[in-house]
């Protein structure tokens, strides 16, 4: 499986000028990410967010650097120096490149996951899919370890220790019942199959882990 690219951090939008007339130009662009408030130029913020583009391709995994950059190259407006703004995103962590299949474990405990949206639940005609949106308008529906996952995620310190938490869980059975007798590896496999998906739809986002 080939290496898939997310955006990392949360949009905080345009900052304008306190200037009087009012300058209609932003000042910058704003992300959280980690412990910083980060300022993106117009372009930088329009290669980054270009990243959130097509759900149904993040769904797929068919998003990757070379994708991305060609989409800028030839979007209505193209940006000729596309693989040198995703280059320098990729390098101050607002782009965050994996494999879905390879070994997780190195990004998983750089990054904590956080929701955004709400969890809706189940439904009669499909209880094995539980759904993620805002307002009761769903935009997935997941596997309920998946779901599980994607709740529960942010009380750890990172989206690797969650899933060996999760792991340990799943060692855990009533008795009479049988164990799910899953590693971490299979979970992280699992969960990165969805996480474009769930940055693309704003239903989560990854934040990098601050250095004590």
């Amino acid at each position: 499986m080939s290496t898939v690219i997310v955006p990392a951090g949360l949009s905080m939008g345009p900052r304008y000028r306190y200037v009087r007339p009012p300058d209609p130009t932003p000042e910058c662009y704003e992300v959280h990410l980690g412990d910083d408030l980060v300022e993106l130029t117009e372009t930088e913020a329009a290669v980054w967010a270009a990243a959130f583009l097509y759900p149904d391709r993040h769904a797929k995994l068919l998003v990757d650097r070379e994708s991305l950059v060609r989409m800028l190259e030839t979007a209505p407006k193209p940006e000729p120096q596309a693989a040198r703004y995703v280059d320098d995103l990729i390098g101050r962590g607002l782009l965050v490149e994996f494999d879905p299949a390879g070994d997780l474990r190195p990004v998983f405990s750089r990054h904590k996951l956080l929701p955004l949206a709400q969890g809706l639940g189940s439904t009669p005609d499909a209880p094995h899919q539980h759904r993620i949106g805002i307002a009761d308008q769903p935009l997935v529906a997941l596997p309920a370890e998946i779901y599980g996952l994607w709740s529960f995620a942010c009380l750890h310190p990172n989206l690797w220790d969650a899933c060996v938490d999760f792991a340990d869980e799943s060692e855990e059975a009533a008795e009479g019942e049988e164990t799910l007798g899953l590693n971490p590896e299979d979970i992280a496999r699992d969960f990165a199959a969805n996480l474009p998906m769930l940055i693309a739809t704003t239903c989560a986002f990854l934040d990098p882990i601050v250095a004590a």
